[in-house]
């Protein structure tokens, strides 16, 4: 029995070694595919993880690219040299963090509650560095750096601003930079910023901010489980420079405008009808960009923001005004394309008229213009003319549709941020909004570019480039080129692009409408102030009613375009746009009279006023003592 029991185990040897065998080999299959598995399959995701836990990782902020004007010699905005300083609060010994931070908050010429801020004690463990300053000179600096030995922790690294050349007017233009906010990082992410990125804010620095911005570059050092640096040499990828941005600002009529405008609250826009290039655009007042380069850019926008006359409004894109009797230029295409009233039949001025149980005054009060046609109207920018023909042979729907023909009520595209559209009011808008019927003293109001419609300079700028154009608006833009910073290549062009386009106004009603324009000029009322012998020049005057504002006062319109005559590529719009809240002195047509004589001629601002016999009224303003010729308001 033993030897049968015997047998029977024996037998069963080689079943059991085999089992064990088939175990073993399970077994170490198994750690061999799952070696497999991390090694070749998932290989390259360990790795990876492998460099960022043994690897600290350090941004290295790429150069934003130059801001050049359209004759692409010195640019406008570049970048300077500075350095940024940044504490590494694992590196302090124990307890020394108060006494470190007070010495280096001493040579920043900051408070130690500043530093506190940007490193909380939940913080002061870490190996991560902290940027506590940007924006640091050379002086300092090497005042740190003779003192390091005492600043364990603290370390510096190149780290360039934005610098504005260029400063005045063309700041609500180009714009300025600032700290990435989390609300713009929300937004941003996906797109490459990260938490240290510089971004534009206004302007072109916000417009084409990822052209500008470039690609960041990294550093990256190996470190311990703690994240202390370790000796091995660092691995750095250079950052790429921004692209270069040429901009269509002639800076030479930039300044011109800046000049011919003042310190009069208003704006200026030239440009070239037949591309759309903007040639210069001003707004008064405006600011220094370059102060928004030091820590205390907050303090400083809110100053700004609360300043006299809001600095930061851009207001030849972002104000709305009443475009006055500049409107009466969208009247007349209406009246030659509509035939409802004969151009050359007459109306007379009798200085008022009453409707509607009131009376309305004309510019000119009694005894009025006397009997004036469509030609004769529009120079002499007759309101009564207008207020008939608007009441009794357009309407407001009519109105309205040519309005918006010109481009009024809608975005003007232009790439700036934060444009506003203007208003053109029709019935039903009224009758919504306010819950009244549309009057027939509201069509005489819209007739002549009061009541309820608003317009900005730029809006007016288009409106005489559609008349130039022969019924087309391009769309005005301030980019012209895109160039590679270091090849100089061209990278990109921008091309006209229609933006608006009258199909419905008959191609004799432009011919008509441009004369009509020239005769206002040299006969109407610009003749004075817009009396010019270098460039034959067409347009019209305007002068708008406002409201809390003093007694005597009116938003001064001209807009205008030159040479009437000239070929279509050589021509130039200029919109200027002066506010009732300076003294009335009636200086828009003297500004853009100031404007083409200096852009034709090619001279300065004093050049071109000593030309125009206007030297006499500039003194005036200087010596602080203004007044018209008349208190009555002029077209």
């Amino acid at each position: 029995m033993k030897s049968m029991q015997s047998t029977n185990v024996a037998e069963r040897k080689p079943l059991y070694i085999a089992i064990l065998f088939c175990i073993i080999f399970i077994t170490f299959s198994l750690y061999a595919l799952h070696l497999y598995l991390m090694q070749i399959v998932h290989g390259s995701k360990y790795r990876s993880q492998s460099r960022t836990i043994s690897s600290q990782i350090t941004e290295l902020p790429a150069q934003r690219g130059e801001i050049f004007d359209r004759n692409y010699t010195l640019p406008m905005v570049i970048n300077v040299d500075s350095f940024a300083v940044s504490m590494i609060p694992g590196e302090i010994p124990e307890g020394m963090y108060d006494t470190i931070a007070l010495k280096v908050a001493a040579f920043l010429g900051i408070g130690k509650k500043d530093i506190d801020k940007k490193v909380p004690p939940a913080m002061r463990r870490s190996f991560t560095a902290i940027e506590i300053k940007s924006n640091v000179p050379f002086s300092t600096i090497s005042n740190i750096a003779e003192n390091s030995t005492d600043l364990p922790g603290i370390t510096w690294r190149s780290k360039s601003v934005r610098s504005y050349v260029n400063t005045g007017s063309i700041s609500h233009v180009i714009g300025y930079v600032g700290d990435i906010t989390k609300e713009e990082m929300n937004v941003m992410y996906n797109q490459g910023y990260s938490s240290t990125s510089i971004v534009g804010k206004t302007g072109i620095e916000k417009q084409y901010d990822s052209l500008l911005q470039g690609s960041p570059g990294r550093e990256i050092k190996t470190v311990d489980v703690r994240g202390r640096i370790l000796n091995a040499p660092p691995r750095i990828d250079p950052p790429q420079m921004g692209k270069n941005l040429v901009l269509t600002i002639d800076s030479r009529i930039q300044q011109l405008s800046e000049q011919a405008l003042g310190d009069r609250v208003g704006a200026v826009v030239a440009l070239k009808p037949a591309t759309g290039e903007v040639l210069a655009m001003v707004s008064y007042p405006y600011y220094d960009p370059n102060i928004f380069n030091s820590d205390s850019a907050g303090d400083e926008y809110v100053k700004l923001a609360k300043g006299e006359n809001n600095p930061l409004l851009n207001r030849a894109i972002n104000a709305q005004y009443p475009p006055a009797s500049t409107f009466k230029t969208v009247m007349s295409a209406a009246i030659l394309n509509e035939k409802t009233f004969p151009s050359d039949k007459k109306i007379e001025c009798t200085g008022s008229m009453s409707y509607g149980g009131r009376t309305f005054h004309c510019w000119v009060k009694n005894p009025g213009q006397g009997w004036l046609d469509l030609k004769e109207g529009l120079a002499q920018s007759c309101d009564i003319y207008f207020w008939v023909i608007g009441r009794d042979y357009l309407g407001v729907d009519r109105i309205s549709y040519y309005a918006k023909l010109f481009g009024f009520g809608q975005d003007t595209q232009i790439d700036l941020p934060n444009r506003a559209n203007g208003f053109v009011p029709t019935a039903q808008w009224k009758e919504r909004r306010y819950h009244e019927k549309w009057l027939g003293g509201d069509t005489m109001s819209i007739s002549i570019g009061q009541g309820y419609t608003l317009a900005t300079p730029l809006q007016v700028a288009n409106m005489m480039a559609m008349v130039s154009n022969n019924g087309i608006i391009y769309k005005p833009h301030l980019l012209k080129e895109v160039r590679d910073p270091v090849t100089n290549d061209v990278l990109e062009e921008i091309k006209p692009e229609v933006l608006f386009e009258a199909k419905d106004i008959e191609p004799e009603v432009w011919k008509e409408l441009q004369d009509d324009l020239r005769y206002t000029i040299t006969d109407g009322s610009g003749k004075y102030p817009m009396h010019n012998e270098i460039v034959t020049l067409a347009g019209k005057t305007g002068t708008a009613e406002v409201t809390n504002v003093k007694q005597d006062r009116w938003h001064s319109w001209l807009v205008a375009y030159g040479p009437y005559d000239g070929p279509a590529e050589d021509r130039i719009v200029v919109a200027v746009l002066v506010e009732a809240v300076n003294e009335w002195e009636w200086w828009a047509p003297y500004a853009t009279n100031i404007i083409f004589q200096g852009i034709f001629a090619n001279q300065t601002f004093d050049e071109a006023v000593d030309e125009l016999g206007f030297r006499a009224l500039v003194n005036r303003k200087l010596q602080g003592n203004i007044q018209s010729t008349s208190h009555e308001r002029r077209e």
